[in-house]
């Protein structure tokens, strides 16, 4: 059995034998591994680069800029709006590979503008047993090279190698783009984006690590890790989130008690959900009416 150390050999001996390579970067672990052999491989003709748009939230801008820096890898950022695609804002079942189509894209012009033939990007060898991925198309159609997926490295080998590198991000949650918050069907708006960047701000600054607000056309749903969900039902939390969720333009917010799932937004089963942020003069949060969100 290849083992980890010969796996990470094999990806900077693929790499090292490129003239340049830009890694589409993200700040999350699977594009910081392929950033980090990159650097290792090619010192100075390994570019890592962001495509900042609506949907990329500015914390995990900023993280991808700080992570960059923890590489050593040169970092540049291009500028895009997935809004101006019809087919992204209708927000089919193929949304994510619209996003991806135009994110890739922006990448393939930067390496062309810096000479660059090679892109890669950080999907990994468990990323196609995961269900629907349409993105995973747009990678397939454009060609970009993704050398863990090339070289068998599976998601918890991505945290191993990050973990040995030290890296920041090795135990970082999988984040994705704020449209992922928006039901199918639900036009996606740079309102809606705004309101769901703002909303998780605030879980964030409560301390949750692993969280969705998903908007339901102004119903909040609020996803927290299962083991998080005790600190979900503190009342001073309950209270705060509910009147700024409300500030934002929400009517209603509701905690799913399911906790948080990837790929929940547009489930084939109505999740459930507590009204705990209800106004009453109940002190308990959870003796409330149990609504599904539409």
């Amino acid at each position: 059995m290849t083992t980890v150390e010969e796996k990470m050999a094999a990806v900077r001996e693929d790499l090292a034998e490129r003239d340049g390579v830009l890694v589409a970067f993200s700040g999350g672990v699977d594009s910081s591994v392929v950033a980090t052999l990159a650097a290792e491989a090619l010192g100075d003709d390994a570019v890592a680069c962001t495509a900042k748009s609506e949907t990329l939230p500015a914390a995990e801008l900023d993280d991808a800029k700080r992570v960059a820096e923890e590489i050593g890898i040169r970092h540049e950022i291009v500028e895009f709006s997935e809004l101006d695609s019809e087919a992204f804002v209708e927000n089919d079942g193929d949304r994510c590979y619209h996003c991806r189509t135009m994110r890739l894209g922006e990448m393939f012009d930067a390496a062309e503008r810096m000479g660059i033939e090679v892109v890669c990007d950080g999907t990994n060898a468990s990323d196609p047993g995961e269900g629907h991925r349409p993105g995973l198309q747009a990678v397939d159609e454009l060609d970009a090279y993704s050398p863990l997926l090339a070289h068998d490295i599976t998601k918890e080998e991505v945290r191993e190698i990050a973990d040995s590198y030290d890296l920041s991000v090795a135990d970082k949650p999988s984040m994705a783009c704020l449209s992922s918050r928006i039901p199918t069907g639900l036009e996606v708006t740079e309102e809606r984006l705004t309101r769901v960047e703002k909303a998780e701000t605030i879980l964030r600054q409560w301390g949750f690590s692993q969280f969705r607000v998903r908007d339901h056309d102004g119903l909040a749903r609020i996803e927290i890790a299962p083991d998080e969900l005790d600190a979900a039902l503190n009342r001073e939390f309950v209270e705060t989130v509910r009147d700024h969720l409300a500030d934002l333009g929400f009517d209603h917010v509701t905690l799913d008690l399911h906790g948080y799932r990837t790929g929940s937004v547009s489930p084939d089963d109505e999740p459930v959900v507590a009204d705990v942020f209800a106004d009453g003069d109940d002190d308990d949060p959870l003796d409330a009416d149990y609504p599904h969100a539409e």
